[in-house]
């Protein structure tokens, strides 16, 4: 269905298809998916388990790492050349434990960026926003750009989600400097993820998916057009690499407007700014 809208490229979910049990690859439900996307005309990339946290405590940094391998493998053997993670998210904590934090993502990222190599991979770190499950703390998009530029690994680039980088920037009171924030980590983002949203809070119950529609709140993945991100800006103000890939997240619920979405986000990557980087070592 989505191969016949006439997308170049589709994001696997491997996160929630089965494919790891207890960090191994169970062999049939991976041979499953290769004979369904196998013979298409179309490039795929994978996004790996969410709950990979290399912020987390060190003694569940090995159990992080096992569940991060068995998916890079079944991305490679997917042919995927994108495998998308989550940065890291951690407790709100004085600097000294954050930075300690930090310093465990940059190591462990690293090591992930040689098996990604291996693999023929790049590993695309997202930037987020911080929830509200004792994990408050989320990079902003320039210290996760500095974060990359301080691992310097060639395939350990960025995945800039626009509409998580605006609710971590709406909420800290920085919405002004959502445009610079992201134009800092766009030389690293080889993958964007494209959705549309307010950059509010889900910070009010509400009854019905509906409802936050009403009133804007929360990661929606909407339609590029439904809410107030500032696309045009974006586009004149951001230099991504070469071949970057835009790849939209559309609400399931929102699919009867995939035509137009896609439309609109052709437009974008029609006028996106973009330079050379270094090729892979």
């Amino acid at each position: 269905m989505i191969q016949a809208l006439g997308v170049d490229s589709i994001e696997i979910p491997t996160f929630d298809l089965d494919l790891v049990v207890g960090g191994k690859i169970r062999k049939p439900q991976l041979d499953a998916l290769l004979r369904a996307c196998r013979g298409r005309d179309v490039a795929y990339s994978v996004h790996g388990p969410l709950a990979i946290n290399f912020m987390d405590e060190a003694w569940r940094l090995p159990r992080h790492f096992e569940v991060l391998k068995a998916s890079l493998e079944v991305a490679a053997e997917m042919g995927a050349e994108h495998y998308v993670m989550h940065s890291g998210l951690a407790p709100l904590q004085q600097s000294s434990g954050r930075e300690a934090a930090y310093e465990r993502q940059r190591e462990a990222l690293s090591r992930a960026g040689d098996v990604a190599r291996q693999y023929g991979l790049i590993l695309c770190v997202e930037s987020l926003f911080g929830d509200d499950k004792g994990n408050g703390y989320a990079s902003s998009p320039s210290r996760l750009a500095r974060e990359l530029g301080l691992i310097a690994h060639s395939h350990v680039m960025a995945t800039l989600d626009f509409s998580h980088s605006y609710l971590k920037l709406d909420f800290e009171g920085a919405r002004d400097m959502f445009v610079k924030e992201i134009a800092a980590l766009a030389p690293y983002a080889v993958h964007l993820h494209v959705h549309d949203s307010f950059g509010r809070q889900d910070d009010i119950w509400m009854y019905t998916e509906g409802e936050r529609l009403a009133y804007g709140h929360g990661d929606l993945h909407l339609p590029v057009g439904w809410g107030d991100i500032p696309w045009s800006a974006l586009m004149t103000e951001c230099i991504f690499p070469t071949g970057v890939i835009f790849n939209i997240e559309l609400n399931q619920r929102y699919w009867y407007a995939a035509q137009e979405c896609i439309a609109a986000t052709r437009l974008l990557a029609d006028v996106a700014r973009t330079k050379d980087r270094l090729p892979p070592d």
